[in-house]
């Protein structure tokens, strides 16, 4: 499961977890946040009970910082963390005008100097995660992947799109190819992988070793599960029924309610889960008014109801 910001909390990455993803990581943390010792940061960082293992993706600019938070974060997680990741990808306009993020693609000895911060602290694995470019045109993946591995980075993530495109037209795989023939670490795939088969025909058509499920697991944490049976058996992946995608949104929000004080986070991910069920345009007009735990509940209780008595009882 991909690190997402804003979306990846510990209830996101449960909700992935027992449908099937065995690697699972935080959102984007700030290494100043950390160095600074914001307990707004730490909750971002630390896994929940239930949680086998965590990934943790760091961003910044300054080594010193780097170095900071890998020794904390490797204080706090123990022997749950899994590896130490670097943003190099992340094109927001608030990250990118500090210089962090897909920034770094601009300047790859800076980005060297934050991977050799943290392996020198390092217990774990240091990865990165890396775009095609920054400029739109520009293709310097292969190049800046190689100097990270130099630099002591053990695996790369790629997306094929360069950071100005944001998420706009196709992600060219074939910059995975390109990274994996000038490195010998590992290489993660990313970009456009919205389904099970998405993920296969990457691992199929592309040089990747893994793959990177970010956006196509809005409303379907099912989807490691299914991507997995797909590729290991050739299971075809099944269709989810209306009362089974509210179920799991149901599971989804007693999470996050147990997970964390604020429910306003619960409005996005309930209007994926709830597309493309019978009048979701209007229950999906409904749950962006829900603030409370009991609204989100008593709105899934109408919708289980009216999908009882209606055409779609049978969970089709």
């Amino acid at each position: 499961m991909a690190p997402m910001a804003g979306v990846t909390d510990a209830a996101y990455r449960i909700m992935c977890r027992r449908r099937g993803a065995e690697m699972a990581y935080t959102e984007m943390v700030s290494v100043a946040g950390l160095s600074y010792k914001s307990a707004k940061t730490w909750v971002l960082v630390e896994p929940e009970p239930e949680e086998p293992q965590i990934c943790v993706q760091l961003f910044g600019t300054k080594p010193e910082q780097f170095a900071f938070a890998v020794n904390a974060v490797q204080e706090r997680v123990g022997d749950k963390l899994t590896l130490i990741d670097i943003n190099m990808a992340c094109p927001a306009r608030k990250v990118i005008t500090k210089g962090e993020g897909s920034a770094l693609m601009k300047e790859p000895e800076l980005a060297a100097s934050l991977v050799e911060a943290c392996v020198r602290e390092a217990r774990v694995p240091v990865t990165v995660k890396i775009r095609r470019g920054f400029a739109a045109g520009e293709n310097t993946a292969a190049e800046f992947a190689a100097r990270m591995e130099q630099a002591g980075g053990a695996a790369v993530a790629v997306h094929g799109r360069t950071a100005n495109q944001l998420y706009t037209g196709e992600a060219d795989w074939s910059t995975i190819d390109e990274v994996a023939a000038r490195v010998s670490v590992p290489v993660i795939g990313s970009g456009d992988v919205f389904s099970a088969e998405d993920a296969v025909r990457m691992l199929a058509e592309t040089a990747a070793d893994a793959v990177f499920i970010a956006r196509g697991t809005y409303g379907n944490p099912w989807v490691f599960g299914d991507a997995r049976a797909l590729a290991l058996d050739g299971v075809p992946v099944p269709e989810r029924g209306a009362l089974e995608r509210i179920e799991a949104l149901r599971e989804h929000l007693t999470l996050l309610h147990e997970t964390q004080p604020f429910m306003a986070r619960g409005r996005a991910f309930s209007s994926w889960y709830l597309k493309g069920l019978p009048h979701a345009a209007a229950w999906r007009g409904r749950v962006v008014q829900c603030t409370t735990y009991d609204e989100f509940m008593a709105l899934l209780d109408e919708a289980e109801a009216e999908l009882a008595v209606g055409p779609d009882a049978d969970g089709r």
